[in-house]
């Protein structure tokens, strides 16, 4: 929000991040490839608004066009041609009605700047941005008047802090990175120790990200946090005190090891947008094993061979650990399909012991 701008409705607009040419390795200590504009919007009072009698002229007088508003530029890194293209691109879109006040928008549009066009892959960061400029608006409010020493060091940042912790986490974690995928899974606490506080909130970033919250339903979500907090007793702790993270208490498994291989050999070309296609990949890979295992175990309630496909499936998947506390937790009222699963954990310990 842009409370300082009178005689109307405020709004931020948007960020627009252009990368480095093809080959070019993104990283992010490298502000040069990423740009920001920031404009405050006031919507301009309409004459002869309240003449209106209800027909279709009526309704076409209170249709946006570039006189209803005024954009005005607070804060940007762009060259000038660049920024002018980028302002004419948002007031279309504005006079479109494309735009809504509290919704985040990803959008690719061409600018004139030196280093060409950029990778597009922000629209898999929409809740990340949507928190960065959550954080924008409360420096707005509270640096309104100080903007250029509070408030334009904040957009310079976006990319390395709303972008660039899952690469990070991966490049600091290298192959532990398999117990961190492991708890953020299972729902397992994590307690950071030793650690500096953007290390600290890279690896918060990293495991919501990378939890399957917003994918299974909320009850099950809470019910698998209380049961691995009861039956663990302890949280997984990461040590950052040394130049490579120690893990205690950290878990893992052959799924999660498999997914990890795939991050590390994505480190080498630093790409952030890799790093979180391969994250959500990774996810929608654990959600399908999920429904898998609770089809099987509805064919298993009447019929025995259906119950050795479940067992088979959880040995062969290499997450059976996870995915049968998580079936658990959902079928804890399904008296039928609970004794499906109690068979299972027998099966499953019995196999661990052999």
């Amino acid at each position: 929000m842009l409370p300082a701008l009178p005689d109307g409705d405020e709004r931020e607009l948007e960020s627009s991040e252009e990368g480095g040419g093809a080959g070019e390795e993104r990283r992010p200590e490298r502000h040069g490839c990423t740009y920001h504009g920031l404009y405050g919007y006031r919507r301009c009072p309409q004459q002869g608004a309240a003449g209106g009698d209800g027909s279709a002229r009526s309704a076409e007088a209170h249709t946006p066009s570039t006189e209803d508003f005024s954009l005005s530029l607070l804060d940007t890194n762009l060259p000038a041609e660049a920024e002018t293209e980028l302002r004419s691109f948002i007031a279309k879109r504005l006079t479109k009605g494309a735009l809504f006040e509290g919704m985040g928008n990803v959008a690719s549009v061409g600018l004139s700047i030196p280093e060409g066009g950029s990778e597009k892959g922000l629209e898999l960061f929409r809740i990340e941005l949507d928190k960065y400029i959550q954080n924008l608006k409360i420096n707005l409010d509270l640096e309104q008047k100080n903007l250029e020493a509070c408030v334009s060091p904040y957009l310079r940042s976006w990319f390395e802090d709303a972008i660039c912790p899952i690469q990070r986490v991966v490049q600091l974690f290298q192959d532990k990175l398999a117990s961190l995928l492991h708890a953020a899974l299972s729902y397992t606490p994590v307690e950071v120790k030793n650690a500096d506080e953007r290390t600290e909130k890279d690896i918060s970033r990293f495991l919501a990200a990378a939890s399957l919250q917003g994918l299974v339903q909320e009850g099950t979500m809470t019910s698998l946090c209380i049961a691995m907090t009861e039956e663990q007793h302890k949280s997984m702790v990461v040590d950052c005190s040394g130049p490579q993270p120690q893990l205690h208490n950290a878990g893992n498994n052959r799924f999660c090891e498999d997914w990890m291989q795939a991050f590390v050999n994505g480190a080498e070309g630093g790409n952030p947008f890799l790093f979180r296609q391969i994250l959500e990949n990774f996810k929608l890979k654990a959600i399908q094993d999920i429904n898998n295992l609770k089809r099987f175990i509805r064919q298993a309630e009447m019929n025995h061979y259906a119950l050795f496909k479940c067992y088979l499936f959880l040995k062969n998947c290499g997450s059976g650990d996870i995915l049968l506390k998580i079936v658990k937790v959902e079928h804890a009222e399904m008296p039928e399909a609970r004794n499906v699963v109690t068979v299972l954990e027998e099966f499953m310990r019995e196999t661990s012991v052999a």
